[in-house]
């Protein structure tokens, strides 16, 4: 992400909706699920796993420390949240004033966006593994 935000707006976008998922998706193997979600969802294919939805909601509402968390799942599995926030470079794309080219690329892309209105420091989401 840093390295496409050298080259532009555009070339981040590009890293977080088709280079993240395939990242995500090359590492979740045998018997490891693994990606990335938040209470402000850009794209819907990021929603949260059951286990996971009250440990977004949990952190997203200040009831509990921006901390990692490990969550008992069935058959002896385990779920492993760690939370990020928005740091300076995010408000590019997640912030309240956005460039009028990157807002119209989201509308384009991601019609039902959510994840907008940030400031710096704000709760973004979640890093999550099931294993």
């Amino acid at each position: 992400l840093s390295s496409g935000m050298q080259e532009g707006p555009a070339a981040a976008i590009e890293v977080c909706s088709e280079l993240a998922p395939g990242i995500a998706d090359s590492l979740s193997v045998d018997c490891v699920r693994m990606g990335r979600s938040s209470h402000k969802l850009r794209n819907p294919d990021n929603v949260a796993p059951g286990w996971l939805e009250p440990v977004i909601e949990s952190y997203a509402s200040g009831d509990v420390e921006l901390r990692a968390q490990t969550v008992p799942l069935a058959d002896g599995r385990s779920g492993y949240s760690e939370p990020f926030i928005v740091l300076p470079m995010c408000l590019t794309c997640h912030g309240t004033n956005l460039d009028a080219d990157v807002a119209a690329q989201f509308a384009a892309n991601y019609p039902a966006d959510q994840a907008t209105g940030f400031s710096e420091v704000d709760f973004r989401g979640v890093f999550w593994v099931e294993f």
